[in-house]
């Protein structure tokens, strides 16, 4: 095989490797660095790249978690995150708009976005569909929806983030490596570290943490049949009226409707509002084996959407963009270490919600990765051992 420009002859040894330089591999690549562990990250892509679950430009952050109130004091943590790798930065990568959770009164979405903004205290507004149409001329809500508005809601710059964050982690003397793929991984049995082995090298360290996306169950067993791939198409269609779907006048939706629960942006960097239909067309398997292309099916199912709820929007489309979802039964995220190898931290993507939190999950997985393991954050919710994850009968 041939020296490829980053390898060595002998192996490498490092404090922590991690596999999977997307949005949790790079900002815990950026926690672990500048607490002065010595770190390589692992990419087999470039960086950033489109092959996962990060890309699109730009992700949804919102407060009043309908999903878990659990989440709540994570985001809080997460923002403040964002605020800090922008500074350090000097990159534009959390832009607030408000947030819109809408639904119609007695569905989930709806009373657990409320639920959660009464139980932390969240500034927020219960609207009709009437007020949110008429204060935010973009949306036509019908008349059966309700709305928490929360004016701290917005958007995270995810393909700007993950640069960001290996460019300070560079900083703080981490290396990366991108279109490097890990083949496997062992523990070596004479000091309790781990032993990665790609198909450049050959590297060393006392923790591995595994933030590979999609792939995650390829190279961690505990999390076989429970991070599931699933294919993703995004829209941006060019609005009629332009100035209703700027981020100063069109706060972020998360929108359970008729035909499904859909998420939406303002127009950011493409010139195009962007949304998505939650789980898509349901399209579920291997990562390399789901198909990439959007087709006039994807659009159409999209455009339909926009045309009876954002009609303003429906205009030619601008990008039609496919990513992964990679969801666990319960739709939590997995965050903890290795059933059997505590020197082993694992991190699934997170069920198509989970790229707002990835900064404080940066921080999570340095945690787990460095002194004794734990971390000061509340994630039992989040364990590997949870009743929901555990077989049934």
């Amino acid at each position: 095989m041939p020296t490829a420009p980053h390898s060595a002859a002998a192996t490498a040894r490092y404090d922590v490797i991690v596999v999977g330089v997307g949005g949790m591999g790079s900002a815990a690549l950026w926690q672990l660095a500048r607490r002065g562990q010595r770190v390589l990250g692992l990419e087999r892509y470039d960086i950033p790249h489109a092959m996962g679950s990060s890309h699109g430009i730009s992700r949804i952050i919102r407060l009043p978690y309908y999903e878990d109130p659990a989440y709540v004091p994570l985001l809080r943590r997460a923002y403040a995150l964002w605020r800090e790798i922008e500074a350090a930065s000097g990159d534009e990568i959390l832009v607030i708009t408000g947030s819109i959770d809408a639904s119609p009164e007695d569905d989930e979405v709806f009373q657990g976005a409320l639920a959660s903004a009464r139980l932390h205290d969240l500034p927020h507004e219960v609207l009709s569909a009437a007020e949110v149409n008429a204060r935010f001329p973009a949306y036509r809500l019908p008349q059966k929806i309700r709305a928490v508005y929360q004016p701290q809601g917005g958007l995270v710059a995810s393909e700007r983030a993950i640069v960001a964050h290996v460019r300070a982690a560079q900083a703080h003397g981490a290396e990366v490596h991108a279109r490097e793929r890990v083949l496997d991984w062992q523990v070596a049995s004479d000091r309790g570290g781990v032993v990665v082995t790609t198909d450049r090298g050959r590297y060393e360290a006392e923790r591995l943490v595994l933030t590979a996306g999609a792939w995650a169950s390829d190279l961690a067993a505990p999390l076989a049949g429970l991070a599931v791939p699933e294919r993703q198409v995004l829209a941006w269609l060019q609005p009629q009226q332009p100035e209703w779907f700027t981020p100063v006048r069109f706060p972020v939706f998360n929108l359970q409707v008729a035909e499904g629960r859909y998420y939406g942006l303002p127009v950011y960097e493409v010139p195009g509002f962007k949304f998505g239909r939650y789980h898509h067309q349901g399209e579920t398997g291997a990562p390399d084996a789901l198909r990439r292309e959007p087709d006039a099916a994807d659009e159409r199912l999209l455009r339909d959407f926009a045309e009876r709820y954002f009609p303003a929007g429906s205009g030619p489309t601008m990008a039609l963009r496919d990513c992964m979802f990679t969801n666990t039964p319960d739709e939590h995220f997995i965050l903890d270490h290795h059933p059997e190898h505590p020197q082993v931290v694992l991190a699934s993507p997170c069920s198509g919600h989970g790229y707002k939190f990835c900064s404080v999950i940066g921080e999570i997985l340095a945690d787990l990765a460095t002194g004794d393991g734990t971390t000061r954050h509340e994630i039992g919710f989040l364990r590997l051992d949870r009743p929901a994850l555990r077989p049934q009968g």
